[in-house]
């Protein structure tokens, strides 16, 4: 994703930064000149491995299941060319040219956004893109909360036996406790200079796919047969098995993109913490001294209280919605489709066509708006089969 334009060959390219230094009439904020950029291909390619590789992986099973052997594969292919059409739109505008500025570095998805397609095109991105990373908080805490429920059952059935009555309890004790560490990290200020971060998460998601993987394997050596069908699972009504499918290629269109995080490459909190604290002022606004309840060398420290505020009741709405709706595949498949067209297909497409003036009614054109309008449909139809199953699991 840019890895190659540094450096002159070798393995020399690979620790490069990604970007040399822009033009000096290029345009860059206050802010900007602060941030030291230390990214190479290295860290960029862990990023993007863990925003793939995240929990929507964890929903993958079961929306394989649902669509059958053929529909299932198939369905995955088609949302990882898509993935890969729309990362590439993406990846294009993060350096833009102005005739006033020169070359222009889009910070963030919203900033490429208002550059191309301006102001209020802009804030409809930014909902939707707010909205995918604070749903992607609540998918996360939900899948943190069924790992450990999971974990537990597990020791207990190896230190019981498997004919053992394990109980794990609830969900939300899990929810709770992981919020509250949460709370805890949140307060980190960014994680520009932690690349070890990056590669350690990139390493748990490449551990954590294949250990599923192995799972399966065992489980389809322990049955003696692959099981499943072409059509999927077989359900009592069509309109039942319609549903359950919208909902399996919501979850399968949150497991691919990764836009939200594609310009901005950070863990997916960060943006929001980035952008609230911008508004507030900036870095130094809110920052009081406060002393020590516990003896240390410094009886005073610094405190940002905007930062531990804000940071502390965005962890808390999202583990409170969690608790709310603790709908896994459901919540995902929802959060998936509602934000799959918008910031995956239709601002990468528009975006194209304005940095390369494609004529309207060409061949060009006409392909991309084709394109956008089928994926509008299967966005549409996945997202109301997932609110479907999230309303409805609530109220039964």
């Amino acid at each position: 994703m840019g890895g190659g334009r540094g450096g002159a060959g070798g393995d020399d390219r690979q620790t490069e930064p990604l970007l040399g230094k822009l033009s000096e009439s290029s345009y860059s904020s206050s802010e900007e000149q602060i941030v030291k950029r230390t990214g190479t291909a290295w860290t960029a390619t862990a990023h993007i491995i863990t925003a793939v590789i995240g929990s929507g992986v964890l929903s993958l099973a079961w929306s394989v299941a649902q669509l059958g052997w053929v529909g299932g594969p198939a369905a995955m292919v088609v949302f990882a060319g898509v993935t890969l059409i729309q990362s590439s739109l993406l990846a294009d505008c993060y350096i833009s040219h102005d005739p006033e500025h020169g070359a222009v570095r889009n910070r963030s998805y919203v900033d490429a956004v208002r550059f191309y397609l301006g102001e209020k095109s802009q804030w409809f991105c930014g909902f939707f893109l707010n909205f995918s990373l604070f749903g992607g908080g609540v998918v996360y805490t939900l899948t943190s909360a069924t790992s450990m429920r999971a974990i537990q059952k597990s020791n207990c059935y190896h230190r019981e036996g498997h004919d053992a009555t394990c109980s794990a309890g609830g969900d939300g004790y899990y929810m709770l406790a992981f919020g509250l560490a949460q709370v805890v990290l949140s307060q980190v200020p960014g994680f520009h200079d932690m690349a070890w971060l990056s590669v350690l998460a990139a390493a748990m998601s490449f551990s954590y796919s294949l250990i599923g993987f192995g799972l399966g394997v065992a489980k389809v050596i322990a049955n003696g047969v692959v099981k499943g069908g072409i059509g999927g699972i077989a359900l009592v009504s069509a309109t039942q098995k319609a549903w359950q499918v919208s909902q399996a290629l919501g979850d399968i269109a949150f497991a691919y993109p990764f836009s939200s995080v594609l310009l901005e490459i950070e863990v997916y909190a960060q943006p929001v913490f980035g952008l609230v604290e911008r508004l507030m002022g900036g870095a130094e606004a809110g920052v009081v001294e406060v002393a020590m309840p516990w003896p240390s060398r410094r009886r005073r420290r610094c405190v940002n209280l905007y930062r531990l505020c804000f940071r502390t009741a965005y962890v808390a709405a999202s583990t409170a919605l969690a608790v709310w709706f603790p709908y896994f595949n459901q919540v995902v498949g929802l959060l998936g489709a509602f934000t799959f067209w918008p910031l995956a297909i239709h601002f990468p497409a528009e975006m194209y066509l304005a940095q390369k003036k494609v004529t309207p009614w060409t061949t060009r054109w006409l392909a991309i708006r084709a394109f956008s309008a089928a994926c509008l449909v299967i966005s549409a139809f996945a997202s109301v089969g997932s609110a479907i199953g999230v309303f409805t699991n609530k109220t039964s």
